[in-house]
């Protein structure tokens, strides 16, 4: 028999089996509410779809609604996913961007994209939009957007400006955690503050090594993401998302998804108002906060600018506008303040930007609300387009929306003293002040150097100048003097100083009298500079250019005798040769620059033996030379070719007169002897691109028979061929200029030149002027061409 059951132990039956009920009761109402909270999330993205059309379709509610659901029948989509796609393309913002850059990436990977993106993205949205508290908003976030990315936890931090971090919003975490965690003060090493020191998304895994944060006392091997939550540059808070287990590095539109998000949650913790609905304006009027600060910046008696954000039309923070400058603000490159108020902190500053430098200060500043104190900051400036260092003290705070930005310049006045002197020092300039009551004058040490008198030594008065100076300068010296003591105006004048140590110098000296409230001379204040190198510079200069003028009046009568020299014996065409079943015509094209006059050279002619005689050549140079080389051996091969000799010994010969005879001219040449009995054509050739044959509509060169520059070596050898010629066959001889270009091999100019010569034509002469018409030739050389027709 079983004994009595304890007191305490005693429970009635039916209050167990009513407090099982209660809980079962209570569970499946919670499980309603968050049902009920995601349809209305849901319904909110629908309505809002909804909104769009009748906006834009001019309808009314009910006929907004069939045609959403019209279309989502025709698209095969469900009516959630067709109201993130109306929503995506009317609010074109960040969700939007992430949502497109999804699909077009899985586009490129030929699969479609999960159906859901864009839902989940929006549908989060519209939970962050009904939320009232930041609780609310990490449930929304997780249910909707996260945890079908495999996320068990979020956390959403607020950031103060004391760099402070407070837990606004914690799901997935236990209450322990989440009270234990509410406060995170400064200097703590957490996720979240990792994230927020490199002001961008970073991805930690929790272990021995890893950072503090939230839940690491239950989960030790998770992962998180954290990513700051800003708007509009400024970080309000961070977003923390927390996986179970180690994750490998994400793709960037995961990353882009939970910069969104964090996005969403930043302007959650700024207005509680959501994103689609919130516009950023800047109000025209300033705020009384910015009226506050405006009048503190006024207050202090160092330099001090109120900065205000600049945004892009998407209001991504790119500057800062200088809005005030206080009245003691002194600009680091001596500008007025005029020029600095208003303007863009990059633009007044450009230099300033760079990681570590002073605009980097400023955004992190805006950006966190963490002020900024530095003890001799280089601040770099440009003064006429000089880079210029200034050391000073910097100090950099947040107010509301604005940043007041001080700093102090160490030692100005010293400062600014050596950067007179250097300068001085470097122009060879000294200053001067002769006070007009008590005769004292004043010279600073450049001065002292300049006259070669030791910095003990009197100085020299102004009127007593011209005993210093060349007596034919006096005169002059007198001028200045009256116009600066008599007439009491502004002068310069230039004279040659006498040292003491022998040392002439040209100086240059500047006066300006100073007059006192009666209109009295009080003083005459100026300057003296050293322009003996820039005297003796011009006067090389001038020099230079006499000398210059007469070499270039010599080179263009060089040019001229050369060039009328050269059209003498060779005009640019001569009348066609037709005999003995034979045509020859001649083309000549001189340089387009005439002082490049060079050595082209050509003939044709009908020798004794009724032979005919055909050359071509080109002489290295231009100018005089080359004309009178050209000429002594043109002439020279008429004589040679009237001994009955054949190509390859006229050649011999010609290399022999080119070597010994002439003052070492270097030459080209092809010449050919024609046959009008057997019509064969006898050729040779020194250094010069062979000839092209045109039979039958295709043009091919001719063998490349051995032979060197003529006048290269004392005595050689030269091959000689020959080409038995047909009826309506064409013959070219041509020198360089014709095809040479300066960007192409030799190969590719014959293989132009092959390819337009056959080119159906008239005439022989129609198509050397074809050929000259048509020249690629960017040597700007001369260009000679002998075409020879067969009847």
């Amino acid at each position: 028999m079983t004994g009595p059951v304890p007191e305490t132990d005693r429970t009635p039956a039916g209050d167990e089996s009513t407090l099982g009920r209660l809980a079962a009761t209570v569970d499946r109402l919670r499980q309603e509410v968050d049902a009920a909270h995601v349809a209305a999330d849901g319904r909110a993205l629908v309505e809002l779809a909804k909104g769009i059309l009748v906006e834009r379709l001019g309808c009314g509610p009910m006929q907004a609604a069939r045609q959403l659901a019209v279309m989502a029948d025709q698209a095969g989509v469900s009516h959630l996913e067709l109201a993130a796609d109306i929503v995506n393309q009317a609010a074109e913002d960040h969700l939007t961007e992430v949502a497109g850059q999804l699909v077009h990436a899985a586009d490129q990977a030929d699969h479609p994209p999960a159906p859901s993106t864009a839902v989940r993205l929006r549908t989060a949205e519209s939970g962050v939009s009904a939320a009232d508290d930041t609780q609310r908003v990490a449930e929304s976030l997780l249910e909707h957007a996260l945890a079908p990315l495999g996320a068990t936890a979020v956390a959403i931090w607020s950031a103060a400006t004391d760099s402070s971090l407070s837990l606004v919003g914690a799901v997935g975490f236990t209450a322990e955690e989440a009270r234990r965690w509410h406060y995170v003060p400064p200097g703590v090493a957490t996720a979240a503050r990792r994230a927020l020191d490199r002001r961008g998304t970073v991805m930690v895994d929790l272990g021995p090594t890893g950072p503090s944060t939230i839940g690491d006392a239950t989960v030790r091997d998770g992962s998180r993401i954290v990513t700051p939550a800003g708007a509009g540059g400024r970080i309000l808070g961070v977003l923390e998302v927390c996986w179970p287990s180690r994750l490998a590095p994400q793709p960037a539109r995961i990353l882009r998804q939970i910069e969104a998000l964090a996005e969403l949650c930043a302007h959650t913790l700024e207005t509680g108002v959501p994103a689609v609905q919130r516009v950023v304006e800047h109000p025209a009027v300033p705020t009384a906060d910015l009226v506050e600060l405006v009048d503190l910046a006024d207050g202090l008696f160092d330099p001090a600018l109120v900065l205000r954000p600049h945004r892009d039309g998407e209001g991504r923070l790119t500057d800062f506008r200088v809005h005030h400058v206080n009245g003691h603000f002194v600009d680091l490159a001596g500008r007025p303040r005029s020029s600095v108020s208003g303007g863009l902190l990059l633009e007044v500053y450009p230099m300033t930007a760079g990681p570590g430098q002073l605009f980097d200060k400023v955004e992190h500043v805006y950006a966190t609300g963490e002020p900024f104190r530095a003890k001799q900051m280089t601040l770099p400036a440009l003064v006429d387009q000089v880079p210029l260092t200034v050391v000073a003290d910097v100090a950099i705070s947040r107010y509301g929306d604005s940043v007041l930005l001080l700093w102090r310049v160490r030692d100005e006045a010293a400062r600014l003293a050596s950067l007179l002197q250097h300068a001085q020092r470097l122009g060879r300039i000294g200053g001067f002040e002769e006070n007009a009551a008590t005769g004292e004058i004043t010279w600073n040490s450049q001065l002292f150097a300049l006259h070669g008198l030791p910095p003990t030594a009197d100085p020299v008065p102004l009127a007593q100048l011209a005993a210093h100076a060349h007596e034919d300068d006096a005169a002059a010296i007198g001028r200045f003097l009256r116009t600066v003591l008599n007439h009491r105006r502004p002068a310069s004048v230039a004279f040659r100083l006498l040292r003491g140590d022998g040392v002439t110098r040209h100086i240059r000296v500047i006066a300006e009298p100073m007059l006192d409230a009666a209109g009295r001379l009080a003083a005459i204040r100026g300057a003296y500079q050293d322009v003996s190198s820039q005297h003796w510079t011009e006067v090389a200069l001038s020099a230079t250019r006499d000398q210059l003028a007469h070499t270039e009046q010599q080179a263009a009568e060089q040019n001229r005798l050369a060039l009328q020299l050269q059209q003498a014996i060779m005009p640019p065409a001569q009348p066609s040769i037709d005999a003995f079943g034979l045509r020859i015509a001649v083309r000549y094209r001189p340089a387009e620059q005439e002082h490049l006059v060079g050595g082209d050279w050509y003939d044709a002619v009908v020798l004794p033996s009724k032979q005919v005689l055909v050359s071509v050549g080109d002489i290295t140079g231009h100018g005089i030379k080359g004309a009178t080389g050209m000429v002594v051996l043109r002439n020279a091969l008429r004589g040679l070719a009237a001994t009955g000799a054949g190509p390859a010994q006229l050649l011999g010969w010609l290399n022999i007169v080119a070597h010994h005879l002439t003052d070492h001219i270097l030459a080209t040449a092809v010449l050919g002897l024609y046959d009008p009995e057997t019509k064969v054509l006898r050729w040779a050739r020194a250094g010069h691109l062979p000839p092209v044959l045109i039979r039958d509509g295709r043009a091919s060169t001719l063998p490349m028979l051995r032979g060197v520059l003529l006048g290269a070596l004392a005595e050689t050898q030269y091959e000689e061929g020959q080409v038995q010629l047909r009826p309506d066959d064409t013959l070219l001889l041509y020198t360089d200029g014709l095809v040479e270009r300066r960007d192409s091999n030799l190969d590719d100019c014959i293989d132009w030149l092959l390819t337009t010569s056959e080119r159906p034509v008239t005439s022989l002469e129609g198509r050397l002027d074809h050929l000259l018409e048509h020249s690629r030739a960017d040597t700007d050389d001369d260009t000679c061409i002998v075409g020879i027709g067969v009847d």
